[in-house]
């Protein structure tokens, strides 16, 4: 199960339909735990692909890595996982989303915007074995 508390859901809400036409995108920042995977917060970043931003993302290799470097502070927390929107489009991973599945123990979650609204927010975490995304619960706290 993932769990968000309602106010970073609110803002990667808020920048996914900011962001329409085009896919949004940025790091979960949190932390496993024995039950759940907990986001603690997100970072937006800029879509900094060279393809078509209304169809695929990439996360800004800098802010990545600027994030990676901030959480060695010992505060027990790491990226999580990532999200993204699919622009008027179901919030199921894409065959390019799978093509990019190659850091299997990130959580993916997938924002539908349809005509500028978010109207589904779907986590995901990828199956090695069956070379597919499996679907995970959420909770909002």
């Amino acid at each position: 199960m993932l769990v968000f508390s309602n106010q970073t859901l609110k803002s990667i809400k808020v920048f996914a339909e900011r962001e329409y036409p085009y896919e949004c995108c940025g790091l979960l920042i949190g932390k496993h735990t024995s039950t759940d995977i907990q986001v603690k917060r997100h970072i937006s970043s800029p879509n900094v692909t060279r393809e078509d931003k209304r169809e695929t993302f990439e996360i800004d290799p800098k802010i990545r890595f600027d994030v990676m470097r901030d959480l060695e502070d010992g505060s027990g927390l790491s990226i999580i996982g990532h999200y993204h929107s699919h622009p008027d489009e179901a919030a199921i991973p894409s065959k390019k989303d799978l093509e990019m599945a190659f850091e299997p123990e990130l959580v993916w979650v997938i924002l539908s915007v349809i005509k500028g609204s978010v109207i589904d927010i779907v986590p995901f975490i990828y199956n090695t074995e069956q070379k597919m995304f499996d679907r995970l619960q959420i909770k909002i706290n």
